[in-house]
Formats: structure tokens, sequence, C-alpha cells
């Protein structure tokens, strides 16, 4: 069962073959044009000497020719790795190492960038360029044999996700052909989105949020996927949506933030669009309520992580809530478990598991840690969850980054939460940082949005009269922005290390 087939297969084509499958710019791609320049793709990787099994590397940009590439390399049996196109050299050297990676298709604007990495490639035959260089995708994609689709089983991999490194090395994570068929569940059960519809993502497909909602998941159900090259901005996304409003748009929240700090005519655009959804961090009431009332639109909630790859919970349509993370689709298992190994109360806290048909395999060469989280076809997500009585989830944050402040546990995410939506505020992170005694203490970071006092003095305000005496934090800093790994996770231990040395206490 090869995934490819259930998304560009016969019985797919004769449905949606005509239909528009990405809109790129001026450019537009239907369903049957992909699925040929996918066979073109399956069988230039053959050619070149990729066998099922073997990992390819894509180093491109969001357009059609990065998608036909991605399931070229799943039609022929190999395994698809998108990479971060904001990755250092060492990172790019550390995932072609423990990837053990056949082939490297980069595109010629990051082949320039890293000569060196490309040329070792090029030595090892390890390479070829999409655009301008040589040796040519396109004239291996000219010289492509016709190749019938590997016989891939269910549980073969079929693409890896690399997550995002926030306190350590990045972990190839096994995702196999059967992990496909549940992509675009969300958007039929609970957004409602079916063939004709458009969607739009800020994301870029090789985080697991784009990858289901603007590739995987708009092919499964028939829809349009509007694909911005460039790294998302909200100005030119805005432009984007007024020129042609997508049915549902698909970001993140600190992006409707900085959608919410444009002029109120840039906005227009977004009225006009059916659905909104965020995934990744906690929208802040305030960013909602603004969002509300700048476009008369609710801001749908889903949660989901790269090991599932796929949505888990999702807030039902007409229940928008900044503090209520969602339910399970059908089909997800859940179970909240507290400290001691039973399940949680209603109202009780407990570390979320779960068990989803599209489950990763486990990750690419850490048997331990897969062990550790893998268990029975289940989950443990590490994250912390609330669940109520008519069986929503609420998160409460990470399990492993509550803080003991006085005897008591905080939520680093508490203090962020009380200085969003501050005008002179624009980002906001809080990290732990042992003082010169050893204990520990909180540290909040905010950026300003104008003058940077005036960001300083609205943090010290709203903490003071919004949280207890032991939550405050002992220090707060404006910083001209937030460190973040690739995939725009905030790096807590960038901003504390940048604290300790200026408090100059040595660890």
């Amino acid at each position: 069962m090869n995934s490819v087939e259930h998304l560009l297969g016969a019985q797919a084509l004769a449905r949606h073959g005509a239909r528009e499958a990405f809109r790129c710019g001026d450019r537009s791609v239907s369903f049957a044009d992909l699925a040929l320049q996918v066979e073109r793709a399956a069988g230039a990787l053959t050619a070149f000497g990729v066998r099922p099994g073997e990992r390819v590397l894509l180093l491109m940009r969001d357009t059609p020719e990065y998608a036909a590439a991605w399931l070229g390399a799943l039609r022929a049996g190999a395994v698809a790795i998108g990479l971060n196109t904001k990755l250092s050299e060492a990172e790019y050297r550390y995932i072609l190492a423990d990837s053990a990676a056949r082939l490297a298709l980069i595109e010629d604007v990051f082949v320039g960038a890293r000569p060196d990495l490309a040329a070792e490639l090029a030595r090892d035959r390890k390479l070829l360029i999409a655009g301008d260089g040589a040796p040519a995708w396109s004239e291996a994609l000219a010289r492509a044999p016709e190749t019938a689709a590997h016989a891939a089983r269910a549980d073969d991999p079929a693409f890896w996700l690399y997550s995002s490194g926030t306190t350590g090395k990045p972990k190839g994570i096994i995702h196999s052909h059967g992990d496909v068929l549940p992509a675009g569940q969300v958007m039929q059960e609970v957004i409602g989105l079916g063939p004709g519809d458009t969607v739009m993502t800020t994301s870029k497909l090789f985080f697991a949020y784009a990858l289901e909602m603007g590739f995987l998941g708009s092919l499964a159900i028939g829809a349009t996927s509007i694909l911005n090259p460039e790294w998302a901005d909200a100005a030119q996304v805005a432009a984007m949506v007024g020129r042609r409003p997508p049915t549902a748009f698909f970001s993140v929240p600190s992006f409707y933030r900085r959608l919410l700090a444009l002029p109120p005519e840039e906005l227009e655009g977004f009225r006009q669009v059916r659905d909104f959804v965020t995934a990744g961090e906690r929208m802040p009431a305030p960013v909602l309520e603004q969002w509300r009332r700048a476009t008369g639109r609710d801001i749908l909630g889903v949660y989901g992580m790269s090991e599932t790859f796929c949505v888990c919970l999702a807030t039902p349509r007409g229940q928008s809530s900044a503090s209520r993370t969602g339910k399970p689709l059908s089909g997800v298992g859940t179970s909240l478990l507290t400290a001691q190994g039973r399940e949680a109360a209603t109202g009780e806290p407990g570390v979320l598991w779960v068990q989803h048909p599209a489950l990763a395999l486990g990750y690419a060469n850490l048997p331990e840690k897969t062990a550790l989280q893998f268990r029975d076809g289940w989950f443990c997500t590490n994250d912390l969850f609330v669940r109520d009585a008519e069986g929503c989830f609420t998160h409460q944050g990470r399990s492993d980054e509550l803080v003991k402040i006085a005897g008591q546990y905080v939520q680093p995410g508490e203090l962020e939460e009380v200085v969003a939506g501050e005008p002179a505020i624009g980002d906001a992170a809080c990290a732990p940082v042992l003082d010169a005694d050893g204990f520990e203490r909180l540290a909040l970071f905010v950026t300003a949005r104008g003058d940077e006092q005036a960001a300083l003095q609205a943090a010290q305000r709203n903490c003071e009269d919004r949280l207890p005496r032991h939550k405050r934090p002992k220090w707060i800093r404006v910083v001209a922005e937030l460190p973040r790994t690739g995939t725009g996770k905030i790096q807590r231990y960038r901003l504390r290390e940048m604290l300790e040395r200026e408090l100059q206490i040595k660890r």
C-alpha cells in the first residue's frame, strides 16, 4: 500500500484530477499534473540509484516542485526528509550523518549558501540540484524512466520529521506509509473542508502542522493549498489574503499577533475567510479577543505533535476558547496519568498519553528514548492537561517545565499569559534561573513594540497586578528578539544563559 496511491492514484484522480492541487504565485498545478510530476520524480530517484528504504533529504522552498519530489521519494519506496531551510551548516551535517541519507536534493539558492557542504555531497555522488547547477535535478527528471509505484507495506517507513531540538540535538521521527491515511481528518471532521475549498498555512511544509494542513491533508480531501515559497511575512500574507481569501487559514498565535500589529485596513481581507485555526503554542486570550474584534471571526485550536504528525485534539466549532485546547478526534485514544500512574480525575492535572492512527514508529537511532515514550501503541506527550466534565482538554504546559517557587509549582506560561496582548509588548517568554544562592527563580523576557521602557513598565505592572507574589518574576528584561529553534519554538535555555552571564552567576 504505497501512500502516494492513496493521494494521487486512479481513484483519487477520478475524483479530483482536474481540480487545482497547488497554487503558487501565478502558477496552478492540478491533481493530474502533480501525479505526472510525482511519477517522473520517482523514476528519476530510482534511476539515480536510490533504493527502497534509503533516505532522501530535501532542502527546498515550498513549491509544487518540492511537493512532487517529496511524494516522488515515497512512490519510489524511499524515505523523504524535508529540511528546515534556516538550519545551520552544523545542524545539516548532523542530520545528514544521523539519517545516513543516500541523496540530498537541494535548491540552487541553498547550494550557494552552503558551498562546502554541497561540494562534499557532489563528490560523494549524493547531490542533485533543483534549479541552476549540476548535477541537475531537471536533467534527471527529463531522463526519468517510467516506473511503477513501489509496493510498500503500511508499516514501511515513508518520511522522517526532525524535532526542533529545544534542549538537545534534533530527533528523527519515523513515520510510515500507513500514517498518511489519517491526514486531513480534522479538516473534514471539525472544520468542514472538502473538495474545491482552499487553504493557506503560514508555517512551512517541513513542519508537521503544515505538512498535514497545507500538503498531505489538503490533497487527501481534494482541496487547494496556497503555497508561499518564502518565509511568511505579516504584510505579505495579508496582501495575499486580500487578493484571494482562502476558505481556511492555518497559523500560530505569534503570527496572529504579528498580523494584529498591521493597520486595520490591511486585515479587511481576513473578514472573507471562513475559518481560522491555530496550533503550536497556547493562544493568549487577549490575542483571541483582538482577532475577533478585527475580523469578526473565531480561531479554532488544534493540538498535535511531530510524533503523531496529524492532529489529536481540536476545538469543536462554536466552542472557541483560549483556555480550552479541544476534544479528541474520532479514533484517537487519550489517557491522563498522574505522577502516581493512575488516571487523573476530572479537573485534576495529568500527563497526556495518546493512541493515534498516525503514531510514529519511533525515534531513529534512539532505542532507549523510543522505549521510554512509545509503549504498546501509546505515546507519552509530556504535556500536562486537565480534562473537564464535558471531555474537553485544557493544556497546562509541559510537565518538564514546572518550576517550584517557594514550595509551590508554577508554569512559566502563566507569566507569559499575563503580558500577552499588551500594546507595548510583542512576544514574551519566561525561563527559570538559579540565583546566586542556588534557588530557582523566574525571569520574564519581552520584546518591545517601539519604546523599550514602555514595554518594561507594562510587564512590571501586569505582573504586579495579576500574579500572586510567589509567581512574580524576580527579573524582567527587554530583548531585541526571543531565541527560537528553526521550527519557531522558544529556546528558554539561551535566555537563562544570557541572564546568568549578565548577573555573573557561574554554574
